[in-house]
């Protein structure tokens, strides 16, 4: 289908895009990389009359080294977050998550910033950011705030982020020498994830010192199994022990039944995925 009609600006600045969001009201839109509202308009389950694309304005893109933390422009691509060696050192499980973004195409035009707003509970982006503690900058017409990852993502495809408001960058906190995995499951290639965890881990001689545990597509929004990070403080690095410690990743989630599977099912494959997230993040 072709979508209805809009009128469609590419603003220079930030505050130019922030006045016309303000002017646009309910009937404007935000245009990212458009790999998510530009299907809901074709298939005219979204209609905005007022697009505001983001591409033209200088530093909303890239990524830089931030002191303690990883600065990340929200209109960076996937395939900038995949193949970066700064986010490879200091927070490689975002650079694991990213590699299993769809396919090459969408990669190079999806923004990492675009996902994290869009907030899908299958999306592979939030639960990584979740686990490394993200801080996420908005800026609106009152100003910049911070927001931290636990307050960002709000409920089934709703953040923080205001409907006069725009992401600007993330902050991802330094995790230097953790080891990452992003165990994702799916039945087809570049399918959104049936289920998935995201692992990082510390680990010291034969034991983990710290874990940091994420799900996605468990619930409506992306949960940190913070059981699971209890009892991997201190677990000896052996496949048995590890899978006792993640027998308790499902606890306290509410995933959906669809086609792909029940209820039940997600919660098997989540147990089973976290074993293999945190064996492989601690080098086993």
């Amino acid at each position: 289908m072709i979508p209805s009609a809009f009128d469609y600006h590419a603003p220079t600045s930030l505050d130019e895009a922030l006045t016309l969001l303000a002017q646009g009201g309910d009937d404007a839109k935000i245009l990212a990389g458009g790999q998510s509202l530009i299907p809901v308009m074709r298939l005219r389950l979204a209609g905005p009359e007022l697009l505001i694309d983001l591409g033209r304005i200088d530093g909303l893109r890239g990524i830089e080294d931030d002191g303690d933390a990883v600065r990340i422009g929200a209109m960076t691509p996937h395939h900038d977050i995949a193949s970066s060696a700064l986010l490879g050192e200091h927070a490689a499980l975002l650079c694991a998550a990213a590699r299993t973004v769809a396919d090459p195409q969408v990669r190079h035009r999806g923004t990492f910033g675009g996902a994290l707003v869009h907030a899908d509970p299958a999306g592979d982006m939030p639960a990584p950011a979740l686990v490394l503690g993200a801080e996420f900058v908005i800026a609106g017409a009152g100003g910049i705030r911070t927001v931290s990852a636990t307050d960002f993502f709000e409920g089934l495809f709703t953040t923080a982020v205001g409907e006069d408001e725009i992401l600007t960058h993330v902050r991802i906190p330094k995790h230097t020498g953790w080891g990452a995995r992003y165990e994702k499951f799916t039945r087809v290639a570049q399918q959104w994830s049936i289920v998935a965890v995201a692992a990082t881990v510390r680990a010291e001689g034969s034991a983990i010192a710290e874990a940091r545990v994420g799900l996605t597509n468990m619930g409506s929004v992306p949960i940190r199994a913070e059981s699971v990070e209890a009892a991997l403080a201190g677990c000896a690095l052996e496949e048995a022990a590890i899978a006792r410690a993640c027998a308790s990743a499902a606890e306290g989630t509410d995933p959906p039944t669809d086609t792909n599977g029940d209820a039940d099912y997600r919660r098997h494959l989540a147990t089973v995925l976290a074993t293999r997230a945190v064996l492989s993040a601690a080098g086993g």
